[in-house]
C-alpha cells in the first residue's frame, strides 16, 4: 500500500475534492493542514518548490493540484 499525504488548507475547495476522491476510493492518507502547521508548510515548499495546494504526495511522487488521472496511475486504481 502506498503512503499518501495531502497537504492543503481548510479554505481550499480543490483540497476538499482531492480528499473526498481519495476517501471514495478507500485510500488511507495523512491530512496535513499547512495553514496551521508552519513546519509542514516549509517541508512541502522545500520538497516541491511550490506553495500551491493541494499537494498530493504518493510515495516519492508529488502531484501539484487535484489530478485524478495521475492519482489513479500512481495508486494503480
Amino acid at each position: 500500500m502506498a503512503t499518501v499525504k495531502v497537504y492543503g488548507t481548510q479554505a481550499c475547495p480543490w483540497c476538499h475534492r482531492a480528499k473526498a476522491y481519495l476517501k471514495s476510493k478507500n485510500v488511507d492518507f495523512q491530512d496535513i493542514d499547512v495553514s496551521t502547521d508552519y513546519e509542514a508548510a516549509m517541508t512541502m515548499v522545500q520538497a516541491s518548490g511550490q506553495q500551491g495546494v493541494p499537494q498530493i504526495w504518493i510515495d516519492d511522487s508529488i502531484i501539484i493540484g487535484f489530478n485524478q488521472e495521475k492519482i489513479d496511475e500512481l495508486l494503480g486504481l
